[in-house]
């Protein structure tokens, strides 16, 4: 196997597969306007999404551990890439809705199976580095991935992203197929579907690392999913104007996923992680509840989104240090409690921002770090010495 042909192909399937999560965003307003729905009804696409997410994350990840990486990769791109580019064609909001439930339950398949399909490859005096690279990808989803959606939806409307991201998507799935590892993992075909499960919600460290997760996604989602839809409603600015600050903020996933690589091995990174989340929604309350010009909410954007980014990777390798020959399964169990803190976000942002305009959203996600940093100060601390 050509181990940088390998790294770099599921580079890009990370880079793909986070994009079609946050590629609603800057569609937001055009969707509500072709549907006749609201911009809080339309945020339910991502919140429908994140849903199914969780359910595919959760449930692939005994089937990888247990059966291969392979036929998981190639299934759940090829299904992702149809659903994608169906998408494109939807004629009404309820097909489009159901057409993101199978994004959902696709791309969940992905994160998964690839970052345990790495730990399979790589040594582990090289296995962070790796997992550094993945993460990298994936975040540059918001710098590059996100802009450029609102810059194609600009020039050719809103289903033109779909086009081009379902075939891209549609090409990652054939090289999956000719240069994914055949090799099976040692268990292979032994399926201890639930044992797994409980072996992971056994050990109290990981039980509040999921709670934690959960909470600062749901801030992130929160703060994200509204960003253009505040600029374009607050600022004026139209579709394809938000792909620069769209970009500006993506960065500050960046700088928290290598940010996070330093947090992980400190003596209190519980609280580390703690105080960086209480700073991201003191911020994403300050953005969205004060008369800033455009390029002033998009600067406090930026710092909201970067401190609230160094939670979920710094969750991400405590799990992977703790969870044995069970890797799949402990990330997919971290990413349902991402994706659920996307349904979360986008959901109950909605309801917030419907009940009581954009400020309540700024509020919301404020509320929810810091129930989050009590998650971190009391059960993750506490589940660090007795493990």
């Amino acid at each position: 196997m050509n181990q940088t042909r390998f790294l770099s192909l599921t580079a890009v399937a990370m880079f793909l597969v986070q994009s079609v999560t946050l590629m609603l965003s800057p569609l937001l307003v055009d969707l509500a306007a072709e549907f006749g729905v609201s911009v809080a009804a339309a945020g339910q696409l991502a919140a429908v999404t994140f849903a199914a997410w969780a359910v595919s994350v959760i449930s692939v990840g005994p089937i990888s551990d247990s059966f291969g990486r392979r036929s998981v990769a190639v299934t759940g791109l090829t299904f992702l890439s149809i659903s994608v580019l169906a998408s494109a064609f939807a004629p009404t909001f309820g097909v489009l809705l159901a057409l993101r439930v199978v994004t959902g339950l696709s791309g969940g398949m992905i994160p998964p199976n690839s970052m345990a399909a790495v730990a399979d490859v790589t040594v582990p005096a090289k296995r962070a580095w790796a997992f550094g690279l993945l993460m990298a990808f994936a975040s540059l989803s918001g710098v590059v991935g996100v802009p450029a959606v609102a810059v194609v939806a600009s020039a050719g409307g809103w289903r033109v992203p779909f086009l081009v991201i379902g075939s891209l998507l549609l090409v990652c799935a054939v090289l999956h197929w000719f240069w994914y590892p055949k090799s099976q993992r040692p268990e292979a075909r032994n399926y201890p579907f639930i044992s797994r499960y409980k072996q992971m919600a056994s050990i109290d460290l990981f039980r509040s690392a999921l709670a934690a997760n959960f909470l600062q996604r749901i801030a992130f989602y929160g703060t994200f999913s509204y960003l253009a839809a505040y600029l374009i409603s607050e600022h004026g600015l139209s579709v394809g104007e938000t792909a620069a600050p769209l970009a500006i903020v993506g960065v500050g996933v960046v700088i928290g996923s290598f940010t996070a690589g330093l947090v992980v091995v400190l003596k209190r990174r519980a609280q580390v992680v703690a105080a960086c989340a209480l700073a991201g929604g003191l911020a994403s309350l300050f953005l969205f509840s004060f008369d800033l010009s455009a390029w002033g909410t998009v600067g406090v954007a930026l710092v909201s989104i970067t401190f609230i980014s160094v939670g979920w990777p710094t969750f991400l390798a405590i799990s992977t240090e703790i969870s044995g020959n069970s890797q799949a399964t402990a990330v997919g169990m971290l990413g349902a409690s991402n994706q659920m803190g996307g349904v979360g976000g986008a959901a109950l942002g909605g309801a917030f921002l419907a009940l009581g305009g954009f400020s309540t959203v700024g509020f919301f996600c404020l509320g929810a770090v810091l129930l989050s940093a009590v998650v971190l100060q009391f059960g993750m601390s506490a589940g660090r010495s007795s493990t």
